[in-house]
């Protein structure tokens, strides 16, 4: 669809109706999900959607509509509903597209929509033996695999065209393990770019077990300490601190309307001149990875922060059009239903020259925080609370007893000015974020980091 389509009588009646922009956004998404639970499969879905989007922007605002009736007549005649509300009145030049005759995408070993159910269900009982094996504490195990094959076609008024095909998988094992009146759970996922060659025995018994060792080793854990603390963040924690308490900060969108604790700091400095934040959606099979943005913009690597230099921030093609810069490549999309707009992609701190070990061994007394869990975030003054899944008190130089409870309290800002040490190692963690109704694939990643001084909430004094 699309790109056999007359587009200029699409953009015509809008356009003439006084649009200085117009694009379509066409999308056909064949999905697959398997959920085991209870040591049975539970759920074995399977969906095929495909539908257009069609927008124009007119004095800096939106007009948007989208129709799963994918013919050429149907697209024109919303095109023409859409006019009717637009004021003005300007002239039209046709344009010319050319698409590829093959979309782009990352490598695939094995297109999931070849892959059996069976042979998909025998990885996730695979999962479910490798946590139970870890102890007999292990009272439920929850396993789900999805997979998406998603073709995405664009085309705009400035003569601009993409062609993709993102193939994309997610694995993960949560785990509850219970001891007399105390339970604990685990939680370990995997989701890239990738088909099902993701996954391996080995990869899958590896995920389980981790998930399952967590949920085990927080039974026999000692409540956490509470106080103002040394703490250093491992690479294996993921970027949860600069995805939520910085990046989404640094999203054109949120600080144009003045909603992000860095609006108006571009060449101000907001950081210790140890910290480098990328966004970057050119990174190959990551979860956040593209060729194309959802408006057809080309995938870039972005510096945000420089050597603890604010340089700009990420940009979609309305909001850059209201600063008067390029986009980014980060207008995002959930899907056809939904207008896109600002989103980060592959987001995180860059490396550091620091020995991660010599970092551990810096700290006298403190917290080792080896995964994050989820938390909350205030954009317009970038304070945070962020719980922690899985910790250890840091005694003397050495990781020592684990604790469970504690959280980290601070301000985002301020955390990445008082970095200290930022290690040579580089570790992602995935998740789906959310802003504005929509979710969308991300990835982040940071080295391992010391915080000299942090508020650490937990239940011993």
């Amino acid at each position: 669809m699309l790109t056999e389509w007359d587009i200029n009588s699409i953009f015509k009646p809008l356009m003439k109706k006084g649009a200085s922009f117009a694009d379509l956004y066409a999308e056909d998404v064949e999905s697959k999900s398997i959920v085991l639970e209870d040591e049975k499969l539970e759920k074995v879905m399977g969906g095929h959607d495909r539908g257009i989007g069609l927008r124009a922007i007119k004095d800096l605002r939106s007009t948007y509509a989208y129709t799963n009736e994918c013919t050429e007549r149907s697209v024109i005649s919303l095109a023409q509903e859409m006019a009717g509300v637009l004021d003005g009145r300007s002239g039209f030049s046709p344009k010319t597209w050319e698409f590829a005759m093959e979309p782009r995408r990352f490598p695939i070993l094995k297109d999931p929509r070849e892959v059996p159910v069976r042979e998909e269900a025998a990885l996730l009982h695979l999962a479910n033996r490798a946590a139970r094996a870890i102890d007999r504490s292990v009272q439920q195990v929850r396993v789900v695999y999805s997979s998406k094959v998603q073709r995405v076609v664009s085309a705009n008024t400035e003569g601009q065209s993409s062609m993709e095909e993102r193939v994309s998988s997610v694995f993960l094992v949560h785990v509850v393990a219970r001891k007399d009146d105390t339970i604990q759970t685990g939680y370990e996922p995997l989701a890239e770019a990738r088909g099902f060659e993701m996954l391996s025995e080995e990869r899958v018994e590896e995920i389980a077990s981790r998930a399952a060792k967590r949920a085990v080793d927080l039974l026999h854990a000692m409540p956490a300490p509470s106080g103002t603390m040394t703490v250093v963040l491992s690479s294996s924690a993921g970027g949860t601190m600069i995805h939520e308490a910085v990046g989404h900060g640094l999203e054109a969108d949120l600080a144009q309307e003045g909603l992000s604790v860095y609006s108006g700091k571009i060449g101000h400095e907001v950081a210790s001149n140890m910290i480098t934040i990328i966004d970057d959606a050119t990174i190959e099979s990551r979860r956040g990875s593209f060729f194309f943005d959802d408006e057809g913009t080309p995938a870039q690597r972005t510096v945000l922060v420089k050597d603890g230099i604010l340089k700009g921030y990420m940009y979609d093609r309305l909001a850059a059009m209201k600063d008067g810069v390029q986009s980014t490549g980060n207008g995002r999309r959930e899907s056809y239903r939904y207008t896109p707009i600002t989103r980060m992609t592959n987001t995180f701190i860059d490396a550091g020259d620091s020995d991660p070990d010599v970092i551990v061994r810096s700290v006298e007394k403190g917290l080792f925080v080896v995964k994050m869990g989820g938390g909350q975030v205030d954009t317009v003054n970038g304070n945070f609370v962020f719980e922690v899944s899985e910790g250890y008190l840091l005694d003397k130089g050495r990781v020592a007893d684990m604790v469970r409870g504690a959280t980290l309290i601070g301000n985002g800002p301020k955390v990445m000015r008082e970095i200290d040490m930022v290690g040579t190692d580089l570790g992602f963690g995935i998740g789906t974020c959310g802003k504005d109704g929509q979710g969308v694939p991300v990835s982040d990643a940071q080295p391992t980091v010391r915080i000299p001084q942090i508020v650490v909430g937990g239940t011993e004094g």
